[in-house]
């Protein structure tokens, strides 16, 4: 349980934060919902009017049971509900649905006649006690009725395509409960209700927005709490939490961190005596319910989604943190705050004829040297990961507890290793077409969600298990520091020299990533005698087997591409289509390419001449570099070979960038 007095702290460390109405954390006792309908009555309980809201998140009181309801008889909001629990004449008109209008008033009423009671509770005791909250919202055309005056759960008119709004914001029934099959229905009972109570000089009618009225619940609701117990979390006596939250990734999510069915179930027997479990660990109501407010928080301001999967990662303090599971590129350019100015001499040119990764370095080093000014090295960092195989239990994946110091240190450490020039497209604005965007190439770490579609591809789309189980084997690359798994960086080779299995823009991508992992493994590689480091720029002098052939790769597909260019033809390169043969047997297949480059060197003689001499003299280096046995062995090339192809077009690249910043 120690993530959930993390959490705790953090949300005590949350709410002295000044932050926007939007940002707060959600106050205890209460639960976030979509509202459907919001109904506006007087300080006296007499309806005014109604509207139907859309994409409309409140925070609403809540009772322990009830913000974590489910079953068949699921027990009422205090306040805020649904049609079926607020509306007496909800039957009347067909509900479909069971009412639950007698829990929901008795609730209601029990607030309302407390000391804690507050005016626009009771004002919506007055509204609902009369019973025709349905007839009001018939009346006010939010609602529908048919010929026999039932409510109305489809829109009958075919030709009519803007049916009326609450037809569009309620959910559709599935289509195994329909009525009728063949039409999208929905149920008027599901439709949450929201109050505004207006008074003359209250400036503030949302009952979903007047702190006064949250904080009159929050002291009501605790003087109702069930016995009182030892507290593991604060050491302290206090009310004990039996249900714990839900809804931690979203509205609608059902599944809990913490959850027990031992009253009928066997799960205790012959261990514990007590039916409710607290013999094992017993967690009060307040600290529970501001742990989950704390973690739903988190994740909605800075959690990364995967499917049902989510990873957080925060500062017991609230101050910001480095994403662990974000390319370096995205934090350089989305939060260039933390940026500060060091004594060292500003560089933003990139150096890319000597080695982008000692400017790389720096800008990474800048960065981190922010986020060391905020966070104190002694700050305790969690990051936490959280899937659920069921609707209805959520379980901890991840967990790991860090000093700030650590985790920069090890987030510095990832970045650095894995950074490789990657493709990224950026908006031009000064473009006269709209949305248009170019291509830059940027040193920077892969994010694990292109990693693993470099690795798999389309594979993903319909395996989400094999997605989830990428994130969570390079997560611990990320923050602990792990040697990263062999099999992804080879599946990433084996899809990146098939270059054909994909988008020119894909293989792009997929050839920086692919260079990231290969760089990045063998400077982490589990045995200490195979590491070696790669540099981001050109290595004319390595002369291993497989860097020299990917150069050569790279030479062959640069005169092709030039010679079709001259020649106004647009196809893919001899050295392009064999790439995939050229992996697996190098030197027979380069005595093909090397024969189809003949005519294209005769057609550049006449046309670039210079250009031919210089990529000649390129090939002859590179031939002379080579020792003989190497050349003509047939064995595979490892990942190394598109190093060499990258490292060689992308120089050719930068010197023609530089050119024409000199001109």
């Amino acid at each position: 349980m120690s993530w959930m007095a993390k959490l705790y702290d953090t949300y005590e460390s949350g709410t002295g934060l000044d932050l926007s109405d939007e940002n707060k954390l959600m106050p205890i006792s209460h639960t976030l919902q979509n509202a459907h309908i919001n109904i506006v009555i007087d300080d006296d309980g007499c309806f005014k009017r109604a509207l139907v809201l859309e994409g409309t998140q409140i925070i609403l009181p809540a009772t322990e049971k009830s913000a974590g309801r489910s079953g068949k008889l699921p027990p009422p909001h205090p306040l805020a509900d649904k049609i079926q629990y607020v509306a007496k004449d909800y039957s009347g008109y067909g509900g479909r649905k069971s009412c639950f209008f007698g829990d929901y008033e008795k609730q209601l009423n029990a607030w309302c006649s407390s000391e804690q009671s507050h005016p626009k509770a009771v004002a919506v005791y007055k509204y609902i006690k009369k019973g025709q909250v349905v007839a009001d919202l018939i009346a006010s055309k939010i609602l529908y009725v048919d010929e026999n005056n039932q409510l109305m759960t489809y829109w009958p008119g075919e030709e009519d395509k803007n049916p009326p709004l609450i037809f569009k914001v309620l959910p559709a029934i599935p289509k195994n409960k329909r009525q009728n099959k063949d039409k999208v229905e929905i149920e008027p009972g599901d439709a949450l209700v929201c109050w505004s109570v207006e008074k003359e000089g209250e400036p503030e009618s949302n009952t979903w927005r007047d702190e006064r009225l949250q904080q009159s619940w929050i002291a009501y609701n605790s003087r109702t709490g069930d016995i009182s117990d030892f507290c593991f979390i604060t050491g302290n006596s206090s009310p004990i939490a039996v249900n714990h939250p839900a809804k931690l990734r979203h509205t609608g999510d059902k599944a809990k961190l913490v959850s027990a069915n031992d009253s009928s179930g066997f799960t205790f027997r012959g261990r514990f005596t007590d039916p409710n479990g607290r013999q094992a660990t017993s967690i009060s109501y307040e600290v529970t319910q501001k742990a989950h407010n704390a973690l739903r928080w988190l994740i909605s301001r800075q959690g990364f989604r995967n499917g049902d999967q989510v990873f957080v990662s925060w500062a017991i303090s609230g101050k910001t943190t480095p994403e662990p599971l974000e390319s370096t590129w995205n934090l350089l350019n989305i939060d260039p705050v933390f940026q500060e100015k060091t004594e060292e001499k500003e560089n933003s040119a990139l150096d890319y004829s000597i080695d982008v990764g000692e400017s790389f370095s720096n800008l990474l080093n800048k960065y981190m040297a922010g986020y060391r000014a905020k966070l104190d090295p002694n700050e305790q960092i969690i990051i936490m990961g959280l899937d659920s195989a069921t609707p209805g239990r959520m379980g901890i994946i991840y967990y790991r507890e860090l000093l700030a110091s650590e985790f920069l240190e090890r987030m510095k450490k990832w970045h650095y290793e894995f950074a490789w020039p990657q493709r990224f497209t950026v908006p031009t604005p000064e473009s006269k077409k709209k949305n248009a965007k170019k291509t830059v190439w940027s040193v920077s770490s892969p994010p694990p969600r292109n990693i693993a579609e470099a690795a798999y591809g389309n594979i993903l789309k319909s395996n989400e298990k094999l997605k989830k189980g990428v994130i969570e084997r390079i997560l611990p690359c990320i923050v602990d520091g792990r040697h990263f798994p062999h099999d992804l960086v080879l599946s990433s080779v084996r899809r990146t020299c098939n270059r054909h299995n994909c988008e020119k823009w894909e293989w792009e991508r997929n050839l920086g990533i692919t260079c990231a992992l290969y760089k990045g493994f063998y400077l982490r590689h589990p045995q200490q005698n195979k590491r070696r480091e790669y540099k981001m720029a050109l290595e004319e002098e390595r002369t291993t087997r497989d860097y020299l052939y990917g150069r050569l790769l790279a030479i062959a597909e640069k005169i092709e591409e030039t010679a079709l260019y001259v020649g106004g033809e647009n196809r893919p390169t001899t050295a392009a289509r064999l790439m995939q043969r050229f992996a697996d047997h190098p030197f027979s297949t380069w005595r093909n390419i090397e024969l189809a480059l003949q005519p294209y060197m005769q057609r550049l003689k006449s046309n670039r001449a210079g250009f031919l001499v210089n990529r000649t003299k390129e090939l002859d280096s590179i031939f002379e570099a080579f020792s003989p046995d190497d050349f003509t062995s047939e064995k595979p090339l490892s990942g190394e070979f598109l190093l060499g192809y990258h490292c060689q077009k992308q120089a050719w690249q930068n010197k023609s960038n530089q050119n024409k910043e000199n001109e």
